[in-house]
């Protein structure tokens, strides 16, 4: 079902003997004494321990470090003619042998502890898997560059404010008469969207629980990224402990920035179980979740990788449940996606709306795109992801500020598709108007990234991903960015309603305007519905009171895509980090759910 992890069967790196030159002189150099006792030491035991025989250091080039930390290989010293190679336990050695015999010769293992062998690679290798993290997604899916100047966009910007500094000037009503034109097209556009999803996600699923024998079950990691999160480490851990997956498939990383000493501190003041572990990520030249996650993933063994933010407390069954959609999906099913709820919704209004918010966003239009088909922008957390898929894809992209949503885009364009699940994770609600801003500034400018980038060559993209996904992603997207981005030209309308002329209204017949005043009506209704549909979905019903504050909520979205423009010009790659553990849960126990049967 879900293939034997790191399989050979298509090796990811071709070895040739080039690499032989990093190798070690012959066996009757002063210091190979200790390795003829290794060889006499795995006669009887086949297993080396680092602190009594640590690796050759002349041999730690003979194989490329990406390829030993696939593999979990360390060439460790040399035994007559043949390489000692050091490999972890319980690992098929059949095909890795005629790989590495082709590059380096006649070759003996020997067990190393996976622990051990993680901490020797790193050792070694840390500044070439920091700058392989930053890297690995391929430069035509990256945005890296959008920070270069180059002729071709530097004349298009200068067009582009040249004609509307002059518009401005010239013809100001004409000008914003023609900005009310596209910011009205593009709510026609949103409420036809949305509708679609509403009709799409209207009806539930069939649940149809599979029980996965346990020989069938895979090993799941789970990459949990920590910066400045000490007032929630204890929490964690608590939450984590809670899921009921067999301990013996579970591998939870615990991911750390190298000087990040206080998040550190607190992890090592708290006993961590054996399945849990912490990996840090050393410095880099920008500090983002997306290349911690780069990171931390030639670190984990499991086939499936899953992604939780450290404020999460995931459904006690979640990872039964993926495990179950995965093993019924079809093969072309590389992610799964859960629902994103909240444990503090009654800490004030703000709180309130965001979960109003996302339960639109998750239970309604994304549940209606991925049974339409069509591409969906992932969530930052509760995303679960084949690693085959995962590596074929590249990874995820370390300068994307909504890498999430990046990388479901892109699991598209490689004709990989994306379910939703049932399964809740609960969360803190950004329940304050600065912070909540500034995160909102995040995903914004996230947004304009990710489209920049995958519109870069526009008719390569449709037919990738074919005119129906097309149309999808357009929506996902640039409707969104130009939702908030015009959102003001909009609130002119109701201007008409205090007996004033809305510019737009001034150039168009009477008939045409009373007709757009009915469709931003009856735009505004469909968003009540929506939201009312969405929060009868949830365990929130006292919500429902509270639907109609969604007009004063959204509109704090346009100081946030301002500033995501500035951002954009001056600091494309800025993380502007959301502080949590600031709002406790409504009651005790309100961060745990189970998952929706």
């Amino acid at each position: 079902m879900f293939g034997k992890p790191h399989s050979l069967a298509k090796p990811a790196y071709v070895l040739t003997p080039a690499h032989r030159e990093g190798q070690a002189a012959p066996a009757d150099m002063p210091g190979h004494a200790v390795l003829r006792n290794a060889h006499h030491m795995l006669t009887r035991q086949r297993r080396l321990d680092p602190a009594t025989y640590p690796p050759d250091p002349d041999l730690a080039d003979l194989l490329p470090p990406d390829f030993c930390l696939e593999y979990r290989v360390r060439p460790w010293g040399r035994v007559g003619d043949a390489t000692l190679v050091g490999t972890i336990p319980g690992r098929d050695r059949t095909q890795l042998r005629t790989v590495l015999e082709r590059a380096i010769g006649p070759v003996l293992f020997a067990d190393v502890a996976e622990q051990d062998m993680l901490l020797i690679l790193t050792d070694r290798h840390a500044d070439h898997f920091a700058e392989l993290a930053e890297l690995r997604v391929p430069t035509e899916y990256s945005c890296r560059d959008i920070n270069k100047l180059t002729l071709s966009r530097g004349l298009a910007a200068s067009l582009f404010f040249g004609i509307s500094l002059a518009l401005i000037y010239l013809f100001p009503n004409v000008f914003f008469a023609g900005i009310t034109a596209v910011a009205a097209i593009n709510l026609i556009a949103t409420l036809v969207f949305k509708i679609a999803m509403l009709i799409a996600g209207y009806k539930k699923p069939p649940s149809r629980p599979v029980d996965v024998p346990l020989a069938e079950k895979p090993v799941v990691s789970l990459i949990v990224p920590l910066y400045h999160e000490a007032a929630i480490a204890n929490d964690l851990v608590m939450r984590l402990s809670r899921l009921t997956y067999p301990k013996s498939l579970l591998d939870v990383v615990l991911v750390l920035e190298d000087k990040d000493d206080q998040t550190r501190q607190m992890i090592e003041a708290v006993s961590l179980p054996g399945w849990m572990r912490v990996l840090r990520v050393p410095d880099g030249q920008i500090k983002t979740k997306p290349r911690a996650l780069n990171y931390a993933l030639g670190h984990t063994r499991g086939d499936i990788i899953g992604v939780l933010d450290a404020e999460d407390a995931p459904a006690t069954d979640q990872i039964e449940r993926v495990v179950e959609a995965f093993h019924t999906a079809p093969s072309n099913v590389a992610c799964v996606q859960g629902i994103l709820d909240f444990y503090n919704t009654k800490s004030n209004w703000l709180s309130r709306c965001f979960t109003i918010e996302y339960a639109i966003w998750f239970r309604i239009v994304l549940a209606g795109a991925a049974r339409l088909g069509l591409p969906i922008p992932l969530g930052g957390t509760t995303v679960y992801l084949r690693r085959a898929a995962l590596k074929q894809v590249g990874g995820w992209d370390a300068h994307n500020v909504t890498e999430d949503a990046d990388l479901g885009i892109r699991l598209y364009r490689f004709g990989y598709r994306t379910i939703l699940i049932p399964t809740v994770t609960r969360e803190e609600a950004n329940n304050r108007i600065v912070p909540w801003i500034r995160q909102r500034s995040r995903w914004l400018k996230g947004y304009i990234i990710t489209y920049m980038v995958h519109m870069r060559r526009p008719f390569r993209l449709l037919r990738e991903l074919g005119a129906r996904k097309w149309i999808g992603f357009q929506m996902f997207f640039l409707a969104t960015i130009l939702q908030f981005t015009l959102a003001p030209a909009l609130w002119s309308f109701w201007l008409v309603f205090l007996g004033l002329n809305a510019p737009l209204f001034e150039v168009i017949p009477a008939d045409w305007a009373k007709g757009l005043l009915a469709l931003f009506l009856f735009a505004e209704l469909v968003s009540l519905l929506t939201g009312f549909i969405a929060v009868a979905r949830t365990q929130h019903e006292d919500l429902m009171q509270w639907v109609p504050m969604m007009f004063f909520y959204f509109p704090m979205g346009v100081f946030a895509v301002y500033k995501a423009w500035s951002e954009l010009v001056f600091r494309p790659f800025y993380w502007d980090k959301t502080t949590h553990g600031r709002s406790e849960p409504d009651r005790p126990g309100g961060d745990i759910h189970e998952t929706i049967r």
